[in-house]
């Protein structure tokens, strides 16, 4: 399995070939943080398997890693990938955009690759998922504190206000818990998973896409 180093030192050679302000570059920047923080705590014995812990995180993080170095992203990432210069769409847009598109989909699969590499069920990373979860929660709460516009600036973009309003983290992350036991259910069943990865690719994209409606 591939090291967290080698997943952190691949963050970090994105940030420093990305200009500073491309939607990329702002979502690689907060999870290179909460990347390194995992990785801390991981060390430290934080986690009820560090194995598992460190092997789901490192699933976790190349998905995002392909997503945005190939040149046939999946569905989830392309509007973050497409409107990552749009000079109406603020930093903080394009952090959550990256985070549904991560979450949203990526996370579901990563357990599933998890399973398979460590053959055990989902129920056995339970408790590391959960703990995962709790630190990509500190993450959006640290995206909304340093990237939230001003108040006097909040207030007057309305539509800003109202898409912070209509996405949760945690929401998506139950909903990534939901889907990953699924797809584990469907693994005798290829097709039937292909059909729903597609799907949940897609109405992740659909919702990347909303997030990102510009606003400035």
């Amino acid at each position: 399995m591939v090291p967290m180093e080698a997943v952190l030192a691949r963050m970090r050679a994105l940030d420093e070939r990305l200009p500073e302000r491309d939607g990329v570059a702002v979502f690689n920047r907060v999870y290179l943080t909460v990347t390194q923080t995992l990785h801390e705590r991981i060390s430290c014995g934080a986690f009820p398997s560090p194995r598992r812990a460190q092997t789901l995180s490192v699933r976790f993080a190349e998905r995002y890693l392909t997503a945005v170095e190939t040149d046939r992203a999946p569905a989830c990432w392309r509007p973050l990938l497409q409107y990552r210069r749009h000079p109406g769409i603020r930093p903080l847009q394009h952090a959550l955009a990256g985070i549904n598109a991560h979450i949203g989909h990526d996370l579901a699969l990563a357990v599933v690759a998890t399973c398979r590499s460590l053959d055990c069920e989902p129920a056995a990373l339970e408790a590391d998922f959960d703990r995962v979860g709790d630190t990509l929660v500190s993450l959006e709460e640290h995206i909304r504190e340093d990237l939230m516009p001003g108040p006097d600036v909040l207030e007057i973009a309305d539509p800003l206000t109202h898409l912070l309003g209509a996405w949760s983290l945690e929401r998506a992350r139950d909903g990534a818990w939901a889907s990953a036991r699924l797809l584990w259910s469907l693994r005798r069943s290829p097709d039937l998973a292909e059909e729903f990865t597609e799907s949940l690719d897609a109405g992740v994209g659909l919702v990347g896409r909303c997030l990102l409606t510009p606003t400035g």
